[in-house]
Order: C-alpha cells, then sequence, then structure tokens
C-alpha cells in the first residue's frame, strides 16, 4: 500500500479528479489550501510579481492506494504536464505504507 499526495493551483481541481478516475482510484480526500512561496531570493528580473511573498489558490489531494496503481497515476500526470504551457504543474508524491489497521 502506498500513500500518494498531489498538489496544484486550485484550477486543477478537475484535472486531477480525472486522473484519479482514470487511474481507477475511486475514494480519495482533498483540501483547498493557500500555497505560499517567498521569492526574496529570486532575482527582480525573474520575479513575475511585484511582491516578495507570493499566494495563490491551491489543493491537496491524498489517498491510500494499491502498489498497482501507482505507476499508471504518475504517467499520467507526467502526460499531463507535458501537455501544459503554464509553469505551474500537478505533483505527485509516493510513500510506502508500514503498516495499517483494517
Amino acid at each position: 500500500m502506498k500513500l500518494i499526495v498531489l498538489t496544484a493551483v486550485s484550477s486543477y481541481e478537475k484535472d486531477i479528479k480525472g486522473l484519479l478516475q482514470e487511474s481507477k482510484i475511486p475514494q480519495f480526500s482533498y483540501q483547498k489550501l493557500i500555497g505560499y512561496r517567498d521569492s526574496t531570493l529570486e532575482g527582480v528580473s525573474s520575479n513575475w510579481f511585484a511582491s516578495e511573498m507570493n499566494e495563490s489558490e491551491s489543493i491537496l489531494f491524498f489517498a491510500f492506494v494499491p502498489d498497482s496503481a501507482v505507476d499508471g497515476l504518475l504517467e499520467s500526470v507526467n502526460v499531463f504536464n507535458q501537455t501544459l504551457k503554464a509553469k505551474s504543474k500537478i505533483h505527485l508524491f509516493v510513500s510506502p505504507i508500514e503498516k495499517y489497521s483494517l
């Protein structure tokens, strides 16, 4: 069993739900949240925003899935990200679960 975590800007919410459905992951949880980025370490010319502290509406999905579901979802996320013209991508993280209750 694995724990998957997906993060993205909130505009990708429907896309992520579709990717989970296509990967046969019918049960998941998600939370809307505020993403934060400190741009003080970036040069002025590369900072698109006038401020140093940037917040964005983001979303966090997580699910406990069988090992067999991970590779298909990872491939789908990679394909989706390659089609994007925007800099913002879907991020997928996978962590093993050592023990769990039934």
